[in-house]
């Protein structure tokens, strides 16, 4: 054990370098669930932040400790990144971002160690400025879906390919991992996609998609010894074994149609396109104010906005009047020696009577009626008092 190491051991500190590959190489991908992509950005980060404090700090790499992620180093980091590197903002959140992660699990596994997660909490850096949501055109989209043929089977299988992308706005690798289990053709016709962390949705197709699948399936899986669970759904054959599309061929599938696309009917198409712009689109599509839906491959769902008439219906007085005579249960006459209580005055508990200003039933009906039965008062002072129950010597 080196000096380093065994100082920030009698000091008690827990050591970096055996926290951050316990976060990285298991608690990121076997715990938390995280994508390979999003593991692989949370060590870039952290690695940016060391090798900064070995070219800027002068701190030697087998030194550090968690004493170095203090609020000032930060703070000179995001802005080194911002001055001396020229890095763009969503870069520096990124990196602050993998650093919170980091501090707040090292704070979990280490009380000791939450205030420097605190910290770094505290450290605001510039959001990135909002850019229009960048999606296809009406002519892109139909040109994009109509861009392969019909006159072989790969063909259509391609063409089926980006019909079910559109329609059900899936990541590239939810489609990559569709099988015959995941086909619902029942109505109403569903795909259920499993994305990132293993959650799975279950997705409406159109009817036209619906129909679009169906002669798929019919050629592609004929037969109930085709339609096994597991088999996938696009698939291809290599030598003689039955293999699923990988991520790389749909997405040259899907690049090679937006090149035919742009050579044919649509020049307009964009240079790149990928499935997140897919997504996009289709989403844009779905909007109450967007465009209705592209092609004759699907059909716009837009939500509904339907307002709910016992909630917001127009209060009528006499309506609520006559509701709440009828809720109220009607008053039982009073019967006997409390009823001659009720009705006569006392000094102690006087008669009490609607409060009307003048004038207010002036020319409008009778004046209202005294009330028969007493209301009490909140006023300890003016509730009146049954002699009977005072003792003798107050009576």
């Amino acid at each position: 054990m080196s000096k380093a190491r065994k100082t920030a051991a009698s000091s008690g500190e827990p050591d970096f370098w055996r926290v951050a590959r316990d976060w990285l190489h298991h608690w990121l991908p076997k715990v938390r669930g995280s994508s390979p992509k999003t593991v692989e950005a949370y060590r870039i980060g952290l690695e940016s932040y060391v090798r900064w404090l070995e070219t800027t700090e002068g701190t030697q790499r087998s030194h550090i400790g968690f004493g170095h992620f203090d609020r000032a180093r930060l703070g000179r980091w995001v802005e080194w990144m911002r001055t001396e590197r020229g890095y763009s903002d969503r870069t520096i959140m990124l990196r602050m971002t993998t650093m919170r992660v980091f501090l707040d699990h090292a704070g979990l596994e280490h009380p000791a160690l939450t205030a420097l997660g605190n910290d770094a909490a505290g450290i605001r850096v510039k959001p990135p400025a909002r850019k229009p949501v960048d999606h296809l055109g009406e002519e892109h989209t139909k040109a994009l879906l109509t861009a392969w043929g019909t006159g072989d089977a790969k063909s259509r299988r391609n063409r089926m390919l980006l019909i079910l992308m559109y329609d059900t706005a899936a990541r590239i690798g939810e489609l990559a991992a569709l099988t015959i289990a995941d086909v619902g053709m029942d109505k109403p016709a569903r795909v259920t996609l499993t994305g990132k962390r293993g959650k799975s949705r279950v997705v409406p197709l159109g009817e036209r998609t619906r129909t679009h699948l169906g002669a798929y399936l019919e050629e592609f899986h004929p037969g109930p010894s085709m339609r096994d669970g597991d088999r996938p759904l696009f698939h291809s054959t290599r030598n003689g074994a039955i293999q699923p599309l990988s991520v790389d061929r749909i997405d040259e599938i899907l690049k090679t149609a937006a090149a035919r696309a742009r050579r044919g009917t649509c020049p307009s198409m964009p240079e790149r396109v990928h499935c997140h712009l897919i997504r996009r689109t289709r989403a844009m599509d779905l909007l109450p104010t967007g465009r209705a839906a592209t092609a004759h491959h699907a059909t716009a769902r837009p939500r509904k906005h339907e307002h709910n008439q016992r909630v917001l219906r127009v209060r009528d007085p006499r309506h609520d009047a006559q509701s709440r005579r009828c809720g109220q249960p009607r008053p039982r006459p009073l019967q006997g020696d409390m009823a001659q209580r009720a009705t006569t005055p006392t000094t102690t508990h006087p008669q009490i009577t609607r409060n009307v200003k003048p004038g207010n039933y002036m020319g409008h009906g009778q004046p209202p009626r005294p009330r028969t039965v007493p209301r009490l008062n909140n006023k300890p002072g003016l509730i009146g008092v049954d002699d009977r129950m005072l003792p003798v010597a107050e009576r």
